[in-house]
């Protein structure tokens, strides 16, 4: 079996979508002769986003997992672990001046990211299981994308391993860059960095189409360098899940809210619903920023919302099951055609009607317009909205059967596999 050694930040206790991609990948890839390694950050140094101690029940124990020391950067700007940055900064942070000054010495003197403060710690064990597993390929994931500069430098070492970059989102061109104030020389150093793992990297991952194409974009000539594998759902994570029809129709949203995410045309929606007397609740779980959340106490009936902080994976299954309509809302900014939320796969393995609010040609919208219980419609228009839930609480949109298999988490370890063996020249 070919040992595969993957390096990763976000691993269990670490919670939410960066998590779950290897995690899966690597409870499947054994199936297709590929034995994963992970060597990622020990929790006590690490700083994660979201934590869900849930997760470590689902690491395979026939998997090794390497953990190092970090420095952990982040405790410069605060001790407090909980404020750490989420995607889109949804969650509370310093106001005013002093946020902005937070944000520019991140953005400036921490390129590409704070979480760098792990890599000479991960090179170093990576270097050892190298010489020690007889290691030939090499697999990094980003974000962060700091993480990519250890493989790097792990190819340089030893340039006969094949290094494979995964990338779960974009990196100069991710939605909330410009929060970071970068100086001209900032910039230019972080694309450097960028273009350099593109370059140097013998194949290059990535979780859709479009990023595959914007990333091609980048290299004279990226043929057959660049490749696409989504995320998914698991079958297994749905065991003794079954979707159910609530009481009361119930529109059900997971994961991040932050300011980019626009709502404008969801809520006004929502008040011609509730002034055609029109019952429902729309619940949010997971990290609403403040704004957003104000928006909505302000412009719908109390008893119409519920808030609830971050969940289990397995929790937000089950509620994701318990819904009427599930919502998915990409954030409204250049370039957002790329982004393909994890939870969309889970949305779509329920078989519940998705109410998807983002750009009709990116790829989030082009996958939920296969399913015809669906609908995709623009930030703004609120007719179509309102229209589309109406016909959901009128009973006339149904659940539909669970997305094929093609979207598995297992067919998608098959691919990584092939991927492997396709540039280590490795038999079957």
């Amino acid at each position: 079996m070919k040992r595969v050694l993957i390096i990763t930040y976000y691993w269990p206790p670490g919670g939410g979508a960066g998590v779950q991609r290897w995690l899966k990948f690597s409870r499947y890839l054994p199936l297709y002769g590929i034995e994963p390694l992970i060597l990622t950050v020990d929790p006590d140094y690490a700083t994660y986003p979201a934590t869900d101690r849930t997760l470590e029940n689902e690491v395979p124990e026939e998997i090794e997992v390497f953990r190092t020391r970090a420095t952990d950067y982040f405790r410069l700007f605060s001790k407090d672990k909980s404020v750490v940055p989420t995607a889109g900064f949804a969650r509370p942070e310093k106001r005013g001046f002093a946020g902005k000054i937070a944000r520019f010495v991140r953005g400036n003197l921490f390129i590409p990211d704070p979480r760098r403060g792990w890599n000479r710690f991960a090179f170093r064990k990576g270097c050892s299981l190298i010489r020690e597993r007889e290691i030939s390929t090499v697999i990094t994931t980003g974000p962060p994308h700091s993480t990519h500069l250890t493989g790097m430098k792990l190819k340089k070492r030893f340039p006969e391993i094949k290094w494979i970059a995964d990338f779960r989102d974009p990196w100069t061109e991710i939605y909330y860059y410009s929060m970071f104030s970068h100086t001209p020389p900032a910039r230019w150093l972080d694309r450097q960095y960028e273009l350099s793992v593109l370059r140097r990297a013998d194949m290059v991952l990535s979780v859709g189409e479009k990023l595959s194409s914007m990333l091609s974009g980048k290299l004279p000539d990226p043929t057959g360098k660049i490749r696409t594998v989504t995320n998914g759902y698991d079958p297994a994570d749905f065991s003794g899940i079954v979707p159910t029809t609530p009481p009361l129709f119930t529109i059900t949203y997971t994961g991040t809210l932050a300011a980019s995410y626009r709502i404008e045309g969801l809520t006004a929606a929502l008040k011609a619903l509730s002034a055609r007397g029109i019952k429902f609740i729309i619940q949010f779980t997971g990290i609403i920023e403040e704004g957003q959340r104000a928006l909505l106490e302000s412009s719908l009936p109390a008893d119409s919302l519920s808030f609830r902080s971050y969940i289990s994976h397995r929790e937000a299954l089950q509620e994701m099951a318990e819904a009427s309509v599930l919502l998915l809302i990409i954030p409204d900014h250049p370039g957002n055609d790329v982004i393909i939320t994890g939870k969309l796969f889970e949305y779509l393995a329920t078989g519940k009607p998705i109410l998807c609010i983002a750009p009709p040609d990116g790829d989030a919208a082009l996958i939920v317009q296969q399913r015809d219980n669906s609908h995709v419609a623009l930030y703004h228009d609120s007719d179509s909205i309102a229209a589309f839930l109406k016909m959901a609480a009128d009973g006339r949109i149904g659940n539909r059967d669970p997305l094929q298999p093609d979207y598995s988490r297992k067919s998608g370890a098959g691919k990584v596999a092939d991927l492997i063996r396709s540039l280590t020249k490795s038999p079957s």
